[in-house]
């Protein structure tokens, strides 16, 4: 009986770890191809056949995307809207998952049906843009932080895992003189820091690809343009070149590029920054999501 059962343990854990390689596999294959295509001679890559390595190794798609005077200044305007977008962001969410994890909160319960409701219904995009228009955010950088400060969804996270937090703690430091401002930021806040570091990944995230705010709001603004909407407008201009003169090998030769080889090096070059940061988080981003899916 007990050598059936190592028996069994083995062929389950042969076949376990057989299945988390293939979807380890499944999973970097998207990345690794877009690496190996942007690291491979436009010209050549027309051809198709690149998988796991270029045949003709090159970084022209790379001095191709980056050879734009505005990328530099757009990309800092980047890190600043990722930065301040994420501080604010998490200090919002902070404050009213705190406030909605309180059971002395009299309005706990109506608060907490409005998010679930706002996360099936909105405005939609046209109401959101009037909106902006009439308080005055448009071409200003401040529509990139205020509209995105609030998610229902970070919120009941946050909220969750705040519950889970013992009562006596969070008791005892009132009992000491504590206020509500200093509980939050002294006890709560160091308690939780998976939760604080998911949210800040999930916004950062957002901030970080956002393009389409920066498309509708402050499009005619060159001084508030970001990285992403930039390198949009890189791979849009191939297009519209390639489309307008001819897709031949003559015309992608002029332009050094071709659409698809600058689509995987701009994918490249705005994943990065996130696969960096993603393994300092990594502990934090787990641990946060699993306390805060556990109900009471």
């Amino acid at each position: 009986m007990i050598e059936s059962r190592r028996v069994g343990d083995y062929v389950f854990s042969v076949l376990n770890y057989t299945f988390l390689i293939l979807l380890s596999a499944a999973t970097l294959f998207p990345f690794i191809n877009l690496l190996a295509i942007s690291l491979n001679d436009p010209l050549d890559t027309v051809k198709g056949g690149i998988y796991l390595w270029p045949r003709e190794f090159t970084f022209s798609n790379y001095f191709y995307t980056f050879n734009n005077e505005k990328l530099f200044g757009a990309a800092l305007r980047s890190v600043l809207r990722t930065v301040v977008g994420s501080i604010l962001g998490v200090l919002t969410t902070a404050f009213i998952a705190y406030a909605l994890s309180r059971k002395e909160f009299m309005l706990r319960k109506s608060m907490n049906l409005f998010l679930v409701f706002t996360l099936y219904l909105n405005a939609g995009l046209i109401p959101v843009y009037l909106l902006i228009k009439e308080i005055g955010l448009m071409n200003t950088f401040a529509v990139y932080i205020l509209p995105t400060l609030v998610s229902a969804y970070n919120i009941m996270i946050m909220r969750s895992y705040f519950e889970q937090l013992p009562e006596g703690v969070i008791e005892s430091s009132k009992i000491d003189g504590a206020n509500e401002f200093q509980t939050l930021f002294r006890i709560v806040m160091p308690m939780s820091m998976p939760v604080v570091a998911t949210i800040t990944l999930f916004v950062a995230v957002m901030h970080w690809n956002s393009w389409f705010d920066n498309y509708l709001y402050t499009s005619r603004d060159a001084n508030l343009s970001l990285l992403q909407f930039e390198l949009q407008k890189i791979l849009m201009s191939s297009i519209n070149q390639v489309f307008a003169k001819g897709d031949s090998s003559s015309v992608r030769q002029a332009l050094g590029a071709s659409p698809q080889s600058i689509r995987s090096a701009i994918t490249i070059v705005v994943t990065l920054p996130i696969l960096f940061v993603y393994p300092f988080l990594q502990r934090y981003f787990v641990k946060g999501i699993t306390i805060a899916s556990i109900k009471e």
